[in-house]
């Protein structure tokens, strides 16, 4: 069995505990052993950590002190896995410049807040997106700046009334890299617990690839 770490807190708006009880949940039933915590001292033992197969942040903004960023990069290099999604990995730690190089993008901007657009597969025949299609999802449509190494799997059309200005620009939702011998995982959806339940693919999507990042 695998052991999975995911911390949550942060800005409550992205509903950090019960997005982090949700996938718990649902990762028990992959077979993994999950431990959940509401605080970065976690990040403090980096012996503790390397002891994961995949460690998952959702924690929005919030500052990481420099040591507790130098263990996470440390033991992600090291081969532990690194996987999450929307604000609680995209948008964490705003001043941490290696942690977001790690993640493989940052989260800027979501014109016009929440609404629905479509989330296009890119590369199909890849075990994390096989066979679920494209589909549509009702959520803030991330504008993120990302790492052109990215392995990107998923992504989306930019259409917004508030910044015309970024229409037609293609943006990647679902990625894969690696950083080190560390495997990592990130998917921009996610703003709520009830949006899982409501798109099955996001949530399939979303499980496979924790489980793929995992070591």
């Amino acid at each position: 069995m695998k052991r999975a770490l995911i911390f949550h807190g942060g800005w409550d708006g992205h509903e950090p505990r019960a997005c982090a009880e949700l996938i718990a949940r649902h990762l028990a039933g992959r077979e993994f052993d999950v431990t959940l915590s509401d605080t970065l001292a976690v990040l403090d033992d980096r012996e503790a950590l390397a002891r994961y197969d995949l460690i998952t942040p959702l924690w929005t903004m919030g500052t990481i002190t420099r040591d507790q960023e130098r263990n996470l990069i440390e033991v992600v290099r090291g081969g532990v896995g690194l996987g999450g999604f929307h604000g609680g990995m995209g948008d964490a730690f705003r001043g941490a410049l290696e942690y977001q190089w790690m993640v493989g993008g940052q989260f800027v901007a979501h014109p016009d807040n929440i609404r629905p657009y479509r989330v296009r597969i890119t590369r199909p025949d890849d075990p994390i997106v096989a066979g679920l299609g494209d589909f549509t999802v009702t959520t803030e449509q991330y504008y993120m700046l990302v790492d052109p190494a990215n392995e990107v799997l998923a992504a989306t059309t930019c259409s917004a009334v508030s910044a015309p200005w970024i229409n037609g620009v293609e943006m990647p939702v679902v990625w894969k890299k690696h950083h080190g011998s560390g495997r990592v995982f990130y998917s921009a959806l996610g703003h709520r617990a009830q949006e899982f339940l409501d798109v099955p693919a996001q949530l399939e999507l979303t499980l496979r690839g924790l489980a793929w990042a995992a070591r």
